[in-house]
């Protein structure tokens, strides 16, 4: 529900005026939600390959790469935050679809402005609270790696400004396009 998804995708073959505002708006969300997953892509990747050469080297040479524990502490933070981009972006976080599938159309539009503006408030104070652990993370080293730790954390500034971006565009979206009913069939992720 965050970024006003559940929505039609197809903005451009309603009958109608074009809306670029609108169209705009998609592209953005689908630009943040290919940035997560490039991210996402990478950061497993990372991590992947280094604990893979690592065991190998381990194994064939008694000795592995001295980084390689902590390059977990780079890649997992962005790896969520691309994680959390893809999923809000798709609006597959998590959300309890029970209400809005039994509201009215109108009130169904209401309730999803409302949530994707209790999301943006969310994003912001937590972008905002968040800045006195950036500021500590860049006096902080990690030991092996020499890198400083504000770039793990600043993962945590991508994730809540990207989320705070999908939900204020979503705001757009549930403005100018039709709810439509989920199917339950279809949209469980269990």
């Amino acid at each position: 529900m965050s970024s006003g998804a559940r929505m039609q995708p197809d903005v451009e073959s309603k009958k109608g005026r074009s809306r670029p505002f609108l169209t705009a708006a998609t592209g953005v969300i689908s630009a943040l939600e290919w940035s997560g997953k490039i991210i996402a892509f990478a950061m497993l990747s990372l991590t992947f390959v280094t604990l893979l050469v690592n065991v190998i080297l381990r194994y064939a040479t008694g000795a592995g790469i001295a980084w390689a524990y902590e390059i977990h502490a780079m890649t997992l933070p962005w790896l969520v935050a691309g994680g959390i981009v893809i999923a809000s972006a798709r609006a597959r976080n998590i959300a309890i679809l029970l209400l809005p599938d039994v509201l009215n159309p109108t009130w169904q539009r209401a309730l999803l402005i409302t949530v994707n503006v209790i999301i943006v408030v969310i994003s912001v104070n937590v972008l905002v609270s968040s800045q006195p652990i950036l500021k500590a993370s860049k006096f902080q080293t990690l030991s092996t790696l020499g890198i400083k730790q504000i770039w793990g954390y600043s993962s945590l500034v991508y994730a809540f400004a990207s989320m705070a971006v999908i939900a204020a565009l979503g705001v757009v979206r549930v403005a100018y396009i039709a709810p439509e009913k989920s199917d339950p069939e279809h949209s469980s992720l269990s």
